[in-house]
């Protein structure tokens, strides 16, 4: 009986926000929304966007380039929403980001992602997984969950749980 291979890749989905590629595991990506009406909250951080109506359902929308320290910039054709999970407190919590544009499923081999910079990253390194490349372009392989600090998990979990969905509040 031949002697099966297994060979370890990592999918990830990429993404821009103004001329630097990102990517996050899909594991964590549960779909990807063109931009949609986003209902702001008052009183929250400036990085959340506010709620979107997702199949019945308020789901907190973080704009990336505030919660990662980027200039705005006006929402395009090509804005859109990527809906990902975050495990916290034993619990999945379902949250958008949104982000200028998504570009598409890429592999990468584990062997070929480099350590995170100490240092010139946009981004500060916790938040950083590792450094991939395509082709002569480093893509910077975000974690999600460690983007956002505990107290802003729970924020986004209590502003899921009681805001009115967009179609509630329009009533």
């Amino acid at each position: 009986m031949a002697e099966q291979v297994t060979t370890e890749t990592n999918q990830y989905l990429t993404f821009t926000l103004g001329k630097e590629v990102f990517a996050l595991d899909i594991s964590t990506v549960r779909e990807v929304l063109e931009l949609t009406h986003v209902t702001r909250i008052p009183r929250t951080p400036d990085y959340m966007r506010g709620v979107i109506n997702l199949r019945g359902h308020a789901v907190p929308v973080v704009g990336m380039r505030r919660k990662l320290n980027m200039k705005d910039i006006e929402d395009t054709i090509n804005t859109c929403i990527i809906i990902v999970e975050v495990e916290f407190d034993g619990e999945r919590t379902v949250l958008g980001a949104l982000v200028d544009s998504v570009r598409e499923v890429f592999e990468m081999d584990p062997e070929s992602i480099e350590a995170p910079p100490k240092m010139g990253a946009a981004v500060k390194s916790e938040y950083i997984k590792g450094m991939g490349r395509q082709d002569d372009e480093f893509i910077i392989i975000l974690d999600i969950a460690r983007i956002f600090s505990a107290e802003e998990l729970a924020a986004v979990q209590k502003m899921s749980q009681q805001a009115p969905t967009p179609s509630e509040s329009a009533a």
